[in-house]
């Protein structure tokens, strides 16, 4: 698989490793996430080298890679995680990471393994994901969050709309969990609290998109869809805020929860998405300053 359907550099001059997790076994509504890491980089193949809101080609001036996907061949839930953290942990820790689910569930051992010191969650998403078990199981969907709150890092929740009494219980008591509802954010001044809250992050960060967060009018291609959400221009706006900042260490993201669709119209928001990321935080590191050494781009026939 590629991105932007340019060559694959070598994992040791990559600056960005995109590493495919086509996980899906605790979803619980639409199947289908499974396939969306391949289908993020099929309809990134139809996006134009050049990115607008930063003003500059990425792929000239960063080199990046598409890992092998990890392999799915782990009998048991806790077997799949652990086989996923040590493949993560594995890789240079230099470049930028950014993984693909895949259901949410892969969040916590990305951010184990990367960002092992502690930090910041900032989390994109219509679910709180603060289920200490769901299903039956510690690794449900419902509960990456959890996971993380429990072991030390703090959470800055964006765009949440659905979530379990206890959830929302937990939110209210816990200094380390600041929530940002999806009504609340129609306020303006609610809005700039938050973008002033991501532009004085500190210290490592890890983002994680669930694609949930976003309206269905724009991505109905999803999981677990819910009623209202983030519009396109407010995700550029946290995305850009967050990785300008120039005192977030980003250990890496994830971008999670697609279901593909015939229409493509969900692809390609994800596919955009992850090229407004590595984007913004190219641009953040310097890398428009650099001399041409990324994938050298023809001439594209109209």
């Amino acid at each position: 698989m590629k991105y932007l359907d340019l060559p694959n550099a070598p994992v040791e001059s990559a600056d960005i490793l995109i590493l495919p997790v086509p996980y899906e076994r605790t979803v619980t509504y639409q199947g289908g996430t499974g396939q969306g890491p391949a289908a993020i980089l099929d309809a990134s193949s139809q996006l134009e080298f050049y990115e607008e809101d930063a003003g500059w080609c990425p792929s000239r001036h960063l080199k990046s890679t598409v890992l092998p996907s990890v392999c799915l061949d782990a009998a048991t839930e806790s077997e799949f995680h652990q086989q996923l953290f040590q493949t993560v942990q594995e890789l240079p820790r230099e470049n930028l990471l950014i993984a693909l689910g895949g259901e949410h569930s892969i969040t916590p051992e990305l951010v184990y393994a990367r960002m092992p010191e502690g930090g910041t969650i900032v989390q994109i998403d219509a679910h709180a994901d603060l289920r200490p078990s769901y299903h039956g199981s510690v690794y449900n969907h419902a509960c990456p969050m959890y996971r993380l709150w429990q072991k030390g890092y703090s959470l800055l929740q964006i765009g949440i709309r659905s979530l379990h009494e206890s959830e929302a219980e937990l939110i209210d008591k816990q200094s380390r969990i600041t929530s940002y509802f999806d009504r609340q954010l129609l306020q303006s001044e609610v809005w700039q609290e938050l973008l002033e809250r991501l532009a004085s992050l500190q210290g490592p960060v890890w983002l994680t998109i669930d694609l949930d967060g976003f309206d269905p009018g724009l991505i109905s291609g999803v999981g677990t869809p819910q009623p209202g959400g983030l519009g396109w221009h407010q995700g550029v706006t946290i995305l850009q805020t967050l990785l300008s900042n120039p005192s977030v260490e980003l250990a890496g993201m994830d971008i999670v929860e697609l279901v593909p669709e015939a229409n493509r119209v969900s692809d390609m928001l994800a596919a955009k998405l992850l090229q407004k990321g590595i984007s913004f935080w190219g641009i953040s590191r310097g890398f428009n300053q650099h001399p041409e050494t990324g994938s050298q781009i023809g001439v594209v026939d109209e």
